[in-house]
């Protein structure tokens, strides 16, 4: 990402003090432009300095807490600000994504994927505006018969509320040779970076060089669509043939087509990917 980063105001709920001190350290490491204003160890003190203070830009909440778990602040819509949860356990996945998770990390949070992480939420504030994201958050709670993607579910327009359609986009441009050719979203299988150049493979096994970076193009495809199963791959679900457990936690995805070498996804995203592959 180029240019200075905005500010961001998070809030910590952490019941684990050393755990918490690691994550405070963390975020100064990968995220000086994150100032973190608030913390507490438990829902209800959640609860406390969310009602008595300004609303955050982001919220850093362990799943759980000292007096239950913080997906508990989320229900029948009560609270919609970005929130990136961490926890020990994978078992949450899927009630923190429904909750709008922008991201679900597995202790010890790896600081890589917490840079990840932010890094959507500066996306989105770049894509929104700082002072609509928490208006998009509200237009994303789940309505009946529609489907949120596992990560940002569908856009809205930047002017009202109302959601586009279609709202990611559906055609990218790629050169092959000379030629320049207009590639359908739904003939592509992934996107990979190699030497910082970003390469879109169709179903066929073609590969088309790319003028967006895989990192801006994570936040234009659809989530529900597309995964980033590490920091050379962005992956459609309907890629994926199979995968199975390689080892600490980590995950070895088979695609079609195949890719040259294993493809692996981190243990901090296995939970994560298994979430979104099932829908």
């Amino acid at each position: 990402m180029s240019g200075t980063k905005a500010a961001l105001n998070a809030f910590i709920a952490e019941d684990e003090p050393p755990a918490r001190e690691r994550l405070v350290g963390a975020l100064g490491r990968v995220a000086p432009e994150v100032v973190v204003v608030g913390q507490a160890d438990s829902v209800k003190g959640t609860q406390a300095w969310l009602a008595s203070h300004a609303a955050p830009d982001l919220l850093l909440l362990d799943i759980q807490l000292a007096d239950g778990l913080s997906l508990e602040l989320f229900k029948d819509g009560a609270l919609a600000l970005p929130t990136i949860f961490t926890t020990a356990y994978d078992r949450f996945a899927i009630d923190a994504f429904q909750a709008l998770a922008i991201d679900y990390l597995l202790k010890p949070v790896n600081e890589d994927a917490l840079a990840q992480a932010l890094g959507k939420v500066q996306r989105l504030r770049r894509s929104f505006g700082a002072d609509v994201v928490a208006s998009l958050m509200l237009q994303l709670q789940p309505h009946p018969g529609l489907h949120l993607g596992p990560q940002l579910g569908p856009r809205l327009g930047p002017h009202s509320g109302s959601l586009l359609a279609p709202p990611w986009r559906q055609r990218l441009v790629g050169r092959k040779g000379a030629q320049f050719h207009a590639l359908p979203v739904e003939r592509v299988a992934y996107v990979v970076s190699l030497d910082k150049l970003a390469f879109a493979v169709d179903e066929a096994g073609e590969r088309y060089l790319l003028d967006t970076p895989l990192a801006e193009l994570e936040a234009e495809l659809d989530p529900s669509q597309f995964f980033r199963a590490n920091r050379q791959l962005l992956v459609a679900a309907r890629a994926v043939v199979r995968f199975g457990p390689v080892g600490k936690g980590r995950l070895k995805v088979e695609l079609q087509p195949a890719m040259t070498g294993d493809v692996v996804v981190s243990q901090e995203r296995a939970a994560a990917f298994k979430a979104w592959l099932g829908g």
